[in-house]
């Protein structure tokens, strides 16, 4: 019987397929969902061919950036918590909230029109992003610095209500005031 797990990437075919990731991130950003492909995959330095070994269609592709932002969002708790106190930790966080859901905000349509055909790019996002905010509160009750009365759900709730509505950069430094008063209020007071 054969398995059905896919197998591991070779180190180089995973190094090229993260140059891609990284180069539609830019590239995306910089000039839109409709940029070719192909100067994708000459912004990584690698051949056409590989960029579509990798992913087949341009929709495959933002689903899979979309993916990886969520991912790095989530992988960068760890090392958050461990350079910084947990309340730091979680104002830093909130920063890296603001940028994957300004970048996600450019692919909405895209990722809409995903769903429209029966894929869901957003998968376990929202778990995954609720496991990272729950990571963090709970080390920010433990050092005593957060209140214990919110639960991390409401925490998520008032993050996104901040950053779609305040999405783009020319909202950022509104934005930034608006988590510095919610992390404000979520201080444990003594």
């Amino acid at each position: 019987m054969a398995d059905s797990a896919p197998r591991p990437l070779r180190a180089d075919a995973r190094r090229n397929r993260d140059k891609i990731l990284a180069a539609a991130v830019r590239m995306f950003a910089e000039e839109g969902l409709d940029t070719h492909l192909e100067r994708i995959a000459k912004e990584a330095g690698v051949g056409s061919a590989t960029l579509y070994r990798n992913f087949a269609t341009r929709e495959a592709l933002i689903e899979a950036v979309y993916r990886n932002e969520v991912a790095q969002l989530c992988d960068a708790v760890p090392d958050l918590l461990d350079e910084h106190p947990p309340h730091e930790a979680l104002r830093a966080w909130t920063r890296l909230f603001l940028d994957y859901v300004t970048a996600k905000f450019g692919m909405a349509d895209a990722l809409r029109a995903i769903a429209a055909v029966g894929n869901n790019p957003y998968g376990h996002s929202r778990d995954m992003i609720q496991a990272a905010i729950t990571t963090l509160m709970d080390a920010c009750a433990a050092a005593g610095t957060m209140r214990t009365d919110i639960s991390p759900t409401d925490v998520g709730a008032a993050l996104e209500g901040i950053a779609l509505t305040s999405a783009g950069p020319k909202h950022r430094e509104r934005a930034e005031r608006l988590l510095d008063l919610t992390l404000d209020g979520l201080t444990a007071r003594s």
